[in-house]
């Protein structure tokens, strides 16, 4: 009899879980699995005292950034389990630990969890297999890259299906902790989330070191406070291209991001013109922390509520380790088919904006025409941009296509779009002289026509360039008068004056 009983529960033990399949169908990739270990060495981490001892700290004080990597793969690499993603847990912030140290901290961590009256679920969870195969051949080619922000302290481990299934469908997918400035857990501050932003543009700048990813194609997501810093690092780094943000804290967050005195001053309409789905529950938080997507005028903002319940929904650690009690108005199951459906949602919006998948985003034009919701999402919704962002990109853009003829037009809308979109005189001026070594000088006497008008009474050595821009377009009389106008408001002026003398009228 007790031996029946054992063989009993070692079956209900070892039976298949929950495996990623469940949660999200599989691509067409198979898909890899790197850890890397490295340090952002530009910014210190490790106290000079531990705060727990006092003692002087002994060991590499940079910032530790285990950086976990998900790509398309070819070949076979090692067959993979939950408990080893639960592994990278032990190094997070440690990378010296011995392998003995790993196990017995993964343990502990198994443990705490499966204390509780659901046991059994997160011990059949650790024994399941994943889809990913650790350390096999890279595919060739190259794939665009997103970069995965976790939750407020939360491991990088945190979405792990999400982040095979978007590689599954040819995505390069990174992820590394959500860590405070000084310890794993994080304050819930603005320097707190800048610190998360800036790991972002340290992934931005590794992931340009992949030989698979291609680094013009580089997208964002963020679960809840990490969608807080994945704003921050758009906001601050134009290689990123999309964000996706997973019932995320700009709403319980808002005063970081909406403009008012505890915001970050470089977060703007401006510098948010890139395509953003902003994707949450049940709207039963109303309408907190909508300030910045309000504000948000300059790109296409995609407005996603999905059939959800909670927050664990947007979170494949939490549908596999929380307890069934935790699952408040559904039950698991549900929560995991919400949870598919988002995925799917996030892959189809990448495709569209990132790949320039012309299905995938005919899927999407189709959903809002019809103003019929993906499948398991309750509304679906697009607020498109009302004209291209007044920065300094859209101007050289605009610039490029229309020509140096249009550049005074074109700045004055664009600054009167965006006040702070201002070329400074010494900008200008080293602008038009790179156009004049470069045998430019047409444009660069546009260039500096647009400084002196700018700054009509001021700066003479703008009238002085603009005199040299039309002396190498033969314009002699011009020329003249601007070298005269720059000594008239700077007598010193030696250049200016030095062309007059050569030009025989001084």
């Amino acid at each position: 009899m007790f031996r029946t009983l054992t063989a009993l529960l070692l079956a209900f033990l070892l039976a298949p879980a929950a495996t990623a399949a469940d949660l999200t169908p599989i691509g067409p990739y198979r898909v890899g699995f790197h850890v890397r270990q490295q340090y952002d060495r530009a910014r210190v981490y490790q106290h000079a005292r531990s705060p727990v001892t006092a003692q002087l700290t002994s060991g590499d004080r940079a910032r530790p950034l285990q950086t976990l990597v998900w790509y398309p793969a070819i070949g076979t690499g090692g067959v993979m389990f939950y408990r080893d993603y639960a592994t990278t847990v032990a190094t997070e912030e440690e990378f010296s630990r011995t392998p003995d140290q790993v196990r017995r901290a993964t343990d502990l961590l198994i443990d705490a969890r499966a204390s509780g009256a659901d046991g059994t679920q997160v011990l059949r969870e650790m024994r399941s297999t994943v889809r990913a195969l650790r350390d096999a051949p890279e595919r060739p080619g190259k794939f665009p890259v997103v970069i995965y922000a976790p939750s407020n302290s939360a491991y990088a481990i945190e979405n792990t299906d999400l982040c095979e299934y978007l590689a599954s469908h040819g995505y390069i997918v990174i992820a590394t902790p959500s860590l405070g400035t000084r310890s794993h857990t994080v304050t819930a501050d603005l320097e707190s989330a800048e610190a998360q932003a800036a790991d972002i543009g340290f992934l931005v700048g590794y992931a340009h070191t992949l030989p698979q990813a291609d680094g013009s194609r580089i997208a964002v997501v963020g679960h809840s406070w990490g969608s807080l810093a994945s704003v921050l690092a758009a906001a601050r780094d134009d290689r990123i291209r999309a964000l996706v943000t997973l019932d995320g804290s700009l709403r319980a967050a808002s005063d970081y991001v909406n403009g008012g005195p505890r915001a970050a001053r470089y977060v703007s309409p401006e510098r948010l013109g890139i395509p953003l789905l902003y994707m949450t529950r049940l709207q039963d938080e109303g309408t907190i922390g909508t300030e910045l997507l309000a504000r948000i005028r300059y790109t296409d903002v995609y407005l996603a509520t999905l059939d959800a319940a909670n927050h664990m929904a947007f979170s494949s650690w939490s549908l596999r380790m929380a307890p069934d009690a935790a699952f408040t108005g559904g039950t698991r199951a549900q929560a995991a088919q919400a949870y598919g459906a988002m995925a799917q949602t996030v892959e189809r919006f990448l495709d569209a904006r990132l790949k320039g998948d012309a299905a995938a985003r005919r899927q999407l034009d189709e959903a809002l025409a019809a103003q019929r919701p993906p499948a398991g999402f309750l509304s679906f919704a697009v607020r498109r941009a009302a004209s291209a962002p007044p920065t300094l990109d859209t101007f050289l853009d605009q610039l490029g296509q229309q020509g140096f003829e249009h550049i005074g037009t074109i700045y004055d809308r664009l600054h009167a779009q965006n006040p702070d979109l201002v070329l400074d005189p010494l900008q200008t001026y080293d602008w038009g002289m790179k156009l004049l070594r470069e045998r430019h000088a047409a444009d660069a006497m546009r260039v500096f026509q647009l400084g002196v008008h700018l700054y009509p009474e001021r700066f003479e050595f703008l009238y002085d360039g603009l005199g040299q821009a039309c002396e190498a377009i033969g314009e002699r009389a011009a020329a003249i008068a601007y070298y005269r106008k720059a000594l008239a408001l700077e007598p010193t002026q030696v250049h200016a004056g030095e062309r007059l003398k050569a030009l025989g009228v001084l």
